[in-house]
């Protein structure tokens, strides 16, 4: 009783404390605004209410920082009672730490109640039982040998849908222009006119960016042809998406946002919604991928890549069609009904049925005389009355053999391949040699089999019809498809990191996008609001603007694409995304730049658009679509230089922002309140001992409210008053030659085995003096683990074995990795100042750095580690990071799947070297039964555990020879590639639950705000520096931080339906709220807070915005997936549910 009297006296006094300087602010506005009242003209009213207003928004802040410093005390106060009470049990603390103790929050409460979903089958138990010994299956190289009695079909005949497709790779030998000009136009052209002439004849279209573009390229007539056509069920569009997207490197934003895309123009030129997805040339699949889709409304979908023995075993199982559920969800909600197709491939020779030298026979492309031919070398014969019988026959034997693999006597049998259906003559050869054997099955009942043309909906409606009439259900899966296998050890590992430098690129466009997303949604409504009639400040270009986000939405969709982020494409194809990736932010930017100004201005009536001109201008420029971003120099001088700072996250944070001025003394103040910032001027090193005496970094430390646009001021400082790095060189037998006459340098002292040190207030870490590499790292809770970094080298197989390593493919050579050596000893830069300290290790082939940050709050507690990388000289090699630690965390680990969610692995000696390496987005981890390791990127690549205690990425890949899937060339434009990551070592109390063979897990809350803040970081602009600035005022659109557990996904402004290319008052709110793992809570409680509800109130969620309606939606927003208006909370509060790791839509009007 005792110990508790301090606290409640130490709470009592803060709050009295709070509330009298509250109180005294109030007096001192009041002053000054009746001071300023007596000396005010009339034409200065506007200006002074548009301030008063501001104080009060500002008084709010207060009152609501006050409330969360109260609430935050109140929650110790019931934390340290309850621990007390327990003698010391960790309950978490958080908003609701009432309930603490009695509910656990959702997010932790997810992976218990697991326990209970262990039904149905899980993939990593798949990958234990199977032998991976690849056996000469005969006809069916990769499988077995079929039979059939000839009786199976007697009571129920075989039901066949052909179904004809063309899979058009939006880029991949050519760029997407090319293609669509040589070949997709004509598929397209020629689909209109043959599917007109017989209403039996069918087709699927998946690629919504071709399909638009042709729209957009035909007359009114031909488009009532098409819509005719999809009422008709002859046309039906699969998946809807902008591209087939690749679903290993993509992030979880992208492959929505593509979504979105495809489906949001479907609904307003076509009025149709897809329901089956059609997923045939990705190398492996995802389970975030379904997830998305179903919430896009999608029921069924087909799948091809898969690894080649999980074919086989599926096959003999006869599980090839099953229910796919989520790792983490042990209810029905997200099953969705997934079709495995059983052979090597989607062309004709490997979809009719196992025989891929009788299933040629029947791709009437492959007729005598054309340009293709069947490698087996027995032709197609055209169907004639004299051979239609023993043509039918050879046939039926394939469907029945295929048949016998489902459980179902309804099959599906894809006809095409890439590009087909180019020439009106193939779509005849096609047709109508299959309708004559399809008549003949027709008239010979006896045979007990009906086939004909289908899409995929007339399939799985079949499909559906047969299950429910015979009771029957299909068995759930849970897990993935990685990694893919097509033959033999060939396993597609190499593409998780093929063109590092585009993948990084990607994910640059993908938080640009996001970010104006959100600034533009928010300046719209601000706009709404401040003329109060709904009406748009008039020079700002709203619709200019919806065209630049919608072509960054399109660029980046694009580049989803299975060639295109996958690093898979030809050289010149590369370049072609490049550009269009590089242009899209450069347009972003014009977006941010404008909508900014409008936000922060004073007095809006002194809004004026130039765009030659814009007041604001980016402090990251991209010169060209193959280079680094590089800092814009600032002129320093008496009068401050105005610095707008973005947080484009849902969460109040302490960030380092980073500018480069043009003198070794500046300082930082907050421009409203005039608060100095701690800050550091460090070196602009030219070469790695050489600093540039023209050019400064400066660092300083940002509190940034959350999505707020806040101003600072840097001026130039009085000589010397500027805190400065302090350097500390070495290298192992020549001392380096320094050049920094602005900074204190010293050589190395001390013993040559004693490793340096770094530390702040959360961690310390140690590194070799000799290679300035991390050795160990210590918490302040006591925990140590050593932690070393190498790098390493990877080769690709010699002549001997043909096979090599390319763009797809990773067939390291046998000797395995061997540790990276250079001739000369690296050069060891250490600095240390107030806001950073770090060690950087100059290679001949790379930089690599490790830094601390000295803050409180999540930022201090992960290491930052960056390499640049640069292997243009080398032949046939990997460059690999690899962490080797003392977590005993066995043969297993953890990967992330597109950042959604967190896969278990396990590295399984059975396997190949390079069949355990994993796709990894943004987070992979090791753990033990007391600490957990995890690895935070914001680019995605390679990654695997080979042995206990270890983790490796790899970096860049340059391999000369192509790997014989069809690209032709190596994989030799390497770039100077950046790679970013943060490190982090968490305390851990309790495992994790047990699925199957599978525990699900996930990131910590910490891990998740340290991801979310490095693959969001903030974005900075420059005011020019003349004297005739207008008035700025920051822009503090939220009154809290969202709960750490719910991420803003995206606001995203929806195209007008109206008036095309044109907003609308209407955006797509979503919402992801994550699951997270609470055995590895921090000791101190984090700065933010979660609720052990699921329901949420949205007003006040995102006070004090206002929305005027909020309709839930499906994922996509399409209109007939909205609830219904009787469901609609027409009044706040608006409750709503948010599950843990779901993502939530919503369609809004932001008052």
């Amino acid at each position: 009783m005792k110990r508790r009297r301090p606290l409640a006296v130490l709470v009592g006094g803060v709050f009295c404390l709070a509330v009298m300087s509250l109180y005294r602010m109030l007096e001192v506005m009041q002053g000054a605004e009746l001071q300023q009242g007596r000396e005010t003209p009339a034409g200065q009213v506007d200006v002074d209410l548009s301030r008063l207003q501001q104080k009060i928004d500002k008084l709010e802040h207060l009152l609501s920082d006050n409330n969360r410093l109260v609430a935050t005390l109140r929650d110790s106060l019931l934390h340290r009672k309850a621990s007390w009470e327990t003698a010391g049990g960790g309950g978490n603390a958080s908003s609701d730490s009432a309930h603490s103790r009695a509910e656990t929050p959702p997010g932790c409460r997810l992976a218990k109640e697991m326990k209970d979903g262990t039904d149905g089958v899980q993939l990593l138990d798949v990958y234990n039982l199977l032998p991976f010994d690849n056996p000469d299956g005969g006809a069916w190289k990769q499988g077995f040998e079929i039979r059939y009695q000839g009786d199976e079909w007697d009571e129920q005949p075989l039901e066949v849908f052909l179904v004809p497709h063309s899979h058009n790779d939006p880029g991949w030998l050519k760029t997407f222009d090319r293609y669509y000009q040589d070949q997709t136009r004509h598929i397209l052209n020629n689909m209109l006119i043959k599917l007109n002439e017989d209403s039996r004849r069918k087709m699927i279209w998946a690629e919504i960016s071709y399909f638009s573009k042709w729209w957009n390229d035909i007359d009114e007539q031909k488009r009532a042809m098409v819509r005719r056509l999809l009422k008709a069920g002859q046309l039906e569009l699969v998946t809807g998406g902008w591209v087939m997207a690749d679903e290993a490197n993509s992030h979880y934003f992208a492959l929505l946002d593509q979504l979105i895309e495809g489906h949001q123009w479907i609904q307003r030129h076509l009025g149709v919604k897809p329901s089956s997805g059609w997923a045939v040339d990705p190398f492996g699949h995802s389970p975030s991928m379904t997830y998305l889709l179903k919430g896009a409304g999608l029921q069924d979908m087909v799948i091809q890549r898969v690894h080649y023995a999980v074919k086989k075993h599926f096959a003999q199982q006869q599980t090839l069609e099953f229910l796919w559920r989520q790792s983490w969800d042990s209810s029905p909600r997200s099953d969705i009904t997934c079709h495995m197709m059983p052979f090597y491939s989607y062309d004709v020779p490997h979809t009719c049925g196992p025989h891929p030298a009788v299933c040629c026979q029947f791709d009437f492309h492959r007729l005598p005389g054309g340009r293709v031919f069947c490698p087996w070398r027995i032709p197609p014969q055209p169907i004639t009355e004299q051979n239609v019988q023993e043509r039918a026959l050879l046939l039926l034997d394939q469907y029945r053999q295929k048949s016998r693999l489902f459980r179902s006597p309804v099959l599906l049998v894809p006809l095409g391949d890439d590009f087909r259906f180019t020439e009106a003559r193939e779509w005849d050869a096609q047709f109508t040699n299959y309708q004559k054997l399809f008549d003949y099955f027709d008239q010979h009942p006896e045979l007990h089999v009906k086939a004909r043309f289908g899409t995929l909906s007339d399939y799985f409606k079949a499909l559906h019809g047969h299950l429910s009439e015979a009771g029957a259900t299909l068995p759930t899966l849970r897990g993935d498809f990685f990694t893919y296998a097509d033959r033999d050890d060939h396993y597609w590992s190499g593409f998780y990191t093929s063109r590092p430098f585009y993948k990084r690129l990607d994910r640059t466009l993908e938080a640009t996008l996001r970010a104006s997303e959100i600034l533009f949604s928010l300046t719209l409504a601000e706009m709404r609001r401040f003329h109060g009639d709904g009406r748009l400040a008039a020079d700002f270009p709203a619709r200019e603007h919806f065209r630049r986000l919608t072509d960054g939405r399109r660029s980046l969709a694009l580049f989803q694409h299975h060639d295109a982020v996958t690093g898979t494409a030809r050289d010149p194809v590369v370049v072609d995304y490049g550009t269009r990736l590089f242009h899209s932010i450069l347009n972003l930017h014009r977006v941010l730049q404008s909508s900014a100004h409008w936000l922060l201005l004073l007095d809006k009536s002194e809004y004026h658009h130039d765009q030659s001109k814009p007041l604001l201008q980016m402090d990251d420029v991209m010169s060209a679509q193959d280079a680094l971003p590089q800092k814009t120099p600032l002129t320093l001088s008496d009068e401050p230089r105005s610095l707008i700072v973005f947080n484009p996250t849902e969460q109040l944070r302490t960030s380092v922002v980073s500018v480069v001025v043009d003198a070794p003394d500046a300082r930082v103040v907050e421009a409203e309140t005039g608060r100095p910032m701690a800050a550091q001027i460090s070196a602009v090193w030219a070469e790695p001992s050489r600093a540039s005496a023209e050019a400064f970094q400066l660092h300083f430390v940002a509190e940034l409210p959350p999505l707020s646009l806040v101003v600072y001021h840097v001026t130039k400082a009085s000589p010397g008053s500027a805190y400065r790095a302090q350097y500390t060189f070495h290298r192992r037998g020549n001392a380096p030659t320094v050049q920094a006459e602005h900074f204190q340098v010293s050589r190395s002292e001390g013993q040559a085995d004693a490793p340096l040190s770094l530390s702040n207030k959360h961690v310390q870490i140690w590194s070799s003096l000799e290679s300035g590499l991390l050795q160990k790292l210590r918490l302040q809770s006591g925990l140590v683990r050593e932690v070393q970094v190498q790098f390493l080298w990877y080769g690709t197989r010699t002549r001997a074995n043909r096979d090599r390593s390319g763009a797809y493919l990773f067939l390291p050579g046998e000797e395995g990795a061997q540790l990276y050596s250079s001739s000369e000893p690296p050069l060891v830069r250490v600095s240390r100042g107030p806001v950073f300290s770090d060690i950087t290790s100059c290679f001949r082939h790379f930089t690599h750095r490790v830094r601390l940050f000295h803050l409180d709050g999540h930022a201090g507690k992960s290491l930052e580690i960056s390499n640049m990388v640069d292997i243009r000289s080398e032949v046939n090699r990997e460059l690999a990071m690899r962490l080797v630690s003392s977590v005993a965390s066995g043969n297993r680990f953890h990967t992330d799947l597109n950042s959604f969610q967190m896969q278990q692995r396990q590295t399984l000696a059975k396997l190949p070297l390079q069949a355990n390496f994993y796709p990894m987005s943004s987070a992979s981890f090791l753990q033990d039964s007391t600490s957990r390791l995890s690895l935070l990127s914001a680019q995605s690549q390679a990654v695997a555990s080979l042995r206990p205690g270890e983790l490796e990425v790899v970096l860049d890949r340059r391999l000369q020879q192509d790997d014989n899937r069809g690209l032709g060339q190596g994989v030799t434009d390497n770039k100077l590639t950046a790679s970013l990551y943060h490190l982090l070592l968490e305390d851990r109390r309790g495992g994790a639950q047990e699925v199957g063979g599978a525990s699900v897990e996930h990131l910590s809350l910490l891990a998740h705000l340290t991801s979310l803040s490095l693959c969001h970081p903030p974005i900075t602009m420059v005011a020019p520096s003349d004297s005739q600035l207008p008035k700025l005022r920051p822009f503090l659109p939220l009154r809290s931080s969202l709960p750490c557990d719910i991420h803003l996904l995206n606001l995203r402004t929806l195209e007008d339906a109206q008036e095309a290319e044109a907003p609308s008052q209407e955006v797509a709110l979503l919402l992801h709220r994550k699951g997270f793992d609470c055995s590895s809570a921090p000791e101190l409680p984090l700065q933010c807070t979660w609720s052990a509800h699921e329901e949420v109130d949205l007003d006040d969620l995102f006070s004090p915005l206002r929305f005027r309606s909020v309709r839930r939606s499906g994922l996509t927003l399409l209109r007939e997936d909205d609830e219904p208006e009787s469901a609609q909370q027409q009044q706040p509060p608006r409750i709503t549910r948010l599950r843990p790791m779901e993502i939530s839509a919503f369609r809004a009007e932001i008052d």
